[in-house]
């Protein structure tokens, strides 16, 4: 089988030739391709990819239409890949990579999964989007990844096939946010509703990349809407087992004032109010799904989602006091909330004439 890997990167120089080395020591195998879609506006991330030695051909893309999911849509659509080639995406910010993690991530593809997922661990205050609504939300549908929006993925090229034809006929607004941080969600159910396996690959390491928390709101606005969409489209089934959820967090402290500040900018997106408080979370992600699954349009159910979701996340933030196991208690307590009430009113409806 042979492999081609998507870097997508934006001023990542620091960064991405550790990543190549890696990736390409996890291929070795000289016919294989590595492209680099950089959307970079200098030419700093190219020149460092480019003079990375490898084994593997290289090809750098440069001036690709800012967006993650349009950097790796581009590639995808650029090569013309043969039968039982496998695709591995890499993020360009890891600063940790192991050849390792992404040859445990091409094995899996090769060994049948239509997507295989790296499941690392994450700092207990990073991946709010992935804890608090990714994760529980897909596993209502039968897709219960620890890390769903990892970023780090393996695709059979039927998923990538099936990806490509899924995004020409979704809806403009959509499709904008498939573009952008929407694309790992978009990916990951595309390949599930191919009708292949998707899985998580264990790795017993805590991701070491670029802080998201500055990010936050743009991976809100392209994501959640993805997610309430492909999850209220027509939910496949719970996940198995759902009394056996757990969250592995790797713990750190976070000093006072940059909690404040952290506190402090969270406010600014949205300022605090008891109505924020009165329903207690998941509860406003339930009605975010149902609103979308009853037809309100899925970015339309993010926006009334937001206020709530940063009030989930400031409250998240001022349990730094509690033992990391019983933090993540408290995620698995609302995974599992959520999950049965998505399976409850799914099934509800389904019995309705």
């Amino acid at each position: 089988m042979t492999a081609v890997a998507i870097l997508p990167s934006r001023s990542e120089a620091a960064t991405i030739a550790d990543v190549t080395s890696a990736v390409d020591q996890a291929i070795d195998d000289p016919t294989a391709l590595i492209i680099n879609a950089d959307c970079s506006l200098d030419s700093a991330t190219t020149a460092a990819f480019s003079a990375v030695p490898t084994r593997a051909r290289k090809l750098p893309i440069t001036h690709v239409p800012a967006g993650k999911g349009r950097q790796v849509l581009y590639a995808l659509q650029l090569v013309e890949m043969p039968p039982d080639t496998v695709v591995l995406i890499a993020d360009t910010d890891t600063r940790n990579p192991e050849p390792a993690m992404y040859r445990a991530l091409l094995d899996a593809a090769r060994a049948g999964a239509g997507c295989a997922v790296a499941d690392y661990r994450r700092y207990w205050d990073e991946g709010n989007l992935t804890h608090h609504i990714a994760r529980p939300l897909l596993a209502a549908t039968g897709i219960d990844l620890p890390q769903p929006l990892a970023g780090d993925i393996a695709l059979s090229d039927e998923a990538c096939t099936y990806a490509l034809a899924h995004r020409r006929d979704l809806p403009h607004e959509l499709g904008e946010c498939v573009d952008g941080y929407g694309i790992d969600a978009f990916l990951v159910t595309a390949a599930a509703r191919s009708g292949q396996r998707v899985t998580g690959i264990p790795l017993e390491r805590t991701k070491q990349h670029a802080p998201s928390f500055p990010h936050l709101p743009a991976i809100f606005q392209q994501a959640v809407p993805v997610l309430l969409a492909v999850t209220a489209e027509r939910p496949l089934r719970a996940a198995e087992h759902p009394g056996r959820v757990a969250y592995q967090l790797t713990d750190r402290p976070i000093p006072d004032d940059r909690l404040a500040a952290m506190v402090t900018a969270l406010d600014r997106l949205a300022p605090h109010t008891t109505e924020l408080s009165a329903d207690p979370w998941p509860a406003p992600l339930f009605a975010a799904w149902r609103a979308t699954r009853n037809g309100i349009p899925a970015a339309q159910a993010a926006t009334t989602l937001w206020p709530f979701y940063i009030e989930r996340v400031r409250t998240w933030l001022t349990t730094s006091h509690l033992p990391i196991t019983a933090r993540g208690a408290r995620l698995a307590e609302a995974h599992q909330r959520l999950v049965r009430w998505i399976t409850n009113d799914t099934n509800l409806q389904e019995m309705t004439p």
